[in-house]
């Protein structure tokens, strides 16, 4: 059990606690039972290493306080949102005969004996931590699941862990899944069929047959323009001489009606 050091304190304004973070202390409050509540201060370096295992959160230290200790558990932890040191700790009394809701973190061992992990399968991790309710007296630190002899295929669920005595966990209505043993997934890419490629080369003579028939046509576009021209010269030569044939017309009307009157 891991025992750590701390001493009253008796500061609680804001800036000589940041003095007090800044000389390299950890401010810290003790509560829990009928014992009044203690405000502490631990040592960073002594508590660095230990802060960042998983199972600091679930595991009973001895704190002792001035020389006096007493069991408590870790129960949060409050972090600088800028350098992710951690700058507040409250820690929890442990009482006898009580019962803790945690969150207990689960280790896999022995994955090198997996045959299903030798021919390329893969553990999924569905849980990484299990809420469990423990006794005071009995917590686990944590899950131990044995992948020894395992195969494709292999799940593993709460029913199948073995748990200290008295300990449940908080999911009662099911039998749930915390990790599996699963065929790796590889994308392979489909061969192409002689069918598919003698496909392929069909469409492309069509394309260049298109293409062709489309040089075809602009060709034909431009043949034609030069008859084009010379069709509307025609007509418009047409149209001229209609309207001197027009011309000629009202003449001869114009004479015959002057014989006319002549006569």
């Amino acid at each position: 059990m891991n025992i750590i050091k701390a001493t009253k304190r008796t500061i609680s304004t804001g800036a000589k606690i940041s003095k007090l973070r800044s000389d390299g202390f950890i401010p810290a409050i003790l509560y829990g039972g009928k014992e009044n509540n203690i405000n502490i201060s631990l040592k960073k370096m002594s508590l660095q290493e230990l802060i960042k295992t998983e199972t600091f959160m679930s595991n009973v230290v001895n704190l002792e306080i001035d020389g006096s200790a007493e069991k408590v558990l870790p129960k949060d932890i409050a972090y600088d949102p800028v350098s992710d040191e951690p700058i507040h700790i409250d820690f929890i009394r442990i009482i006898k005969g009580s019962r803790l809701i945690l969150e207990i973190p689960v280790k896999f061992i022995n994955s090198e004996k997996s045959p299903g992990l030798k021919k390329g399968g893969v553990l999924n991790i569905v849980r990484r931590k299990v809420k469990l309710k423990c006794p005071a007296e009995n917590i686990p630190n944590e899950i131990i699941i044995d992948l020894n002899n395992t195969e494709i295929n292999t799940s593993f669920k709460i029913s199948s862990v073995k748990l200290p005595e008295n300990v449940t966990p908080t999911i009662t209505d099911r039998d749930f899944v915390i990790a599996t043993v699963v065929a790796p997934t590889v994308l392979v890419e489909p061969e192409k069929t002689e069918e598919a490629t003698a496909e392929g080369e069909v469409k492309t003579e069509g394309a260049e047959g298109a293409e062709g028939a489309e040089g075809t046509e602009e060709g034909k576009d431009k043949s034609a323009k030069p008859s084009d021209d010379k069709t509307k010269a025609a007509t418009e030569k047409g149209k001229g001489t209609k309207a001197s044939d027009a011309a000629t017309d009202d003449k001869s009307k114009s004479s015959t009606k002057k014989e006319t009157k002549k006569k």
